[in-house]
């Protein structure tokens, strides 16, 4: 497949290993990479409907699946106004579980699932759930990803917070004011631009896992979510305001939002350290992965996600299901971003990783 856009002089290995990812690929993808606000790598290729052989296209939109965390937490970070040492309760009153705001931002309040009948799309409702639900730990004693709860909770805290939507805040916070191609609660009239998603054969969800048990757990976590086809295309989930993961966007809107993040431009700077230093890490207790996570954000783990440890010491950011990957990497005043539309499961994708050696490479 031929490769579009564009490397600044020095970023030549970056489109060479973009021409391997596209050469391997059954969708599409683009990878950006913006420093000091230059665009110095900003390439796609590949087919935004593999079915109906639409290309993809500079501006082309992909659901962003769990890089939405990113985003809602530079939301958190940009507008301060949510106490990480604060009980949850103090914002939420019938909320009963002896949680802090930083714990649930962390992943270590222990509500990972919606226990009982509920619609994933519905906010509220899905809230209100956890509210009166008993978490599976003591808050802050384990960490474990809450794959999609996290947004129902994150939502709920900053409506209570500010009065508005977490849609409405991630364009009037973040869209709007930087020019970013990045919606929470998609129009209809971008749909035109969207990528349809399409799983790799074999596609997986938590690789790491082996617990019968546990996989359990990871089930209802994802309702459903990533086994279907229809449901994560559908224009329902886009419309959703998902702060855990239904937000589309482009990778060089995405790599703006952390160029910008790492040059000080969005957060204050006691906010944003705030934001990404450890607040929780360890093996997940649910899906066996190694984790380290900011307020919102994931940061450098054991496993290298964030690329080579010359370059990413710092590093925040967050990953999203099938192979996306966007953050910043603050020491060189950078921000990248990998969209695709083809899940691979994770024990099986090496593209980010390629293109993040071929970026240190290229520095």
């Amino acid at each position: 497949m031929t490769v579009h856009g564009s490397v600044a002089p020095g970023f030549e290995p970056v489109r060479d290993a973009f021409a391997d990812v596209l050469a391997d690929a059954r969708g599409g993808a683009s990878f950006s990479v913006v420093r000091d606000s230059t665009a110095v790598v900003d390439l796609w290729g590949g087919l935004a409907d593999p079915a109906s052989a639409v290309p993809w296209r500079d501006d082309t939109l992909c659901v962003l699946f769990s890089g939405t965390k990113g985003v809602v937490a530079t939301v958190v970070a940009a507008l301060d106004v949510l106490d990480p040492d604060a009980p949850v309760r103090d914002l939420w009153p019938e909320f009963t579980a002896d949680a802090t705001i930083g714990q649930v931002l962390a992943h270590t309040a222990g509500l990972p699932y919606v226990d009982g009948e509920h619609d994933m799309l519905d906010n509220g409702a899905c809230a209100a759930l956890l509210a009166a639900q008993a978490p599976l730990w003591t808050a802050g004693t384990r960490v474990a990803y809450h794959a999609l709860t996290y947004g129902h909770l994150v939502a709920e805290l900053l409506r209570r917070a500010t009065g508005r939507s977490v849609g409405t805040l991630v364009r009037e916070v973040l869209a709007a004011p930087f020019g970013l191609d990045l919606h929470l609660g998609t129009p209809e009239s971008l749909d035109g631009r969207t990528a349809r998603l399409q799983r790799a054969p074999g596609y997986a969800i938590s690789t790491f896992l082996d617990d019968p048990e546990r996989r359990k757990i990871v089930e209802r976590m994802y309702a459903g979510l990533l086994d279907s086809d229809e449901r994560m295309n559908s224009a329902a989930y886009r419309r959703a305001e998902l702060a855990a993961g239904s937000a589309t966007g482009t990778a060089l809107s995405m790599a703006r939002l952390y160029d910008h993040l790492a040059c000080g431009h969005i957060a204050a700077p006691d906010a944003l350290a705030r934001a990404t230093r450890t607040w929780s890490e360890g093996v997940d207790a649910v899906n066996d992965r190694p984790l380290r996570f900011g307020l919102g954000y994931e940061l450098q783990d054991p496993i290298g996600t964030y690329g080579p440890t010359t370059r990413s010491a710092g590093a925040f950011g967050h990953s999203g299901a099938g192979g996306g990957r966007h953050g910043a990497w603050p020491q060189e005043s950078l921000g990248f971003s990998f969209v695709t539309n083809e899940l691979r499961s994770e024990n099986a994708d090496g593209r980010a990783d390629s293109l993040l050696a071929a970026l240190d490479a290229s520095l």
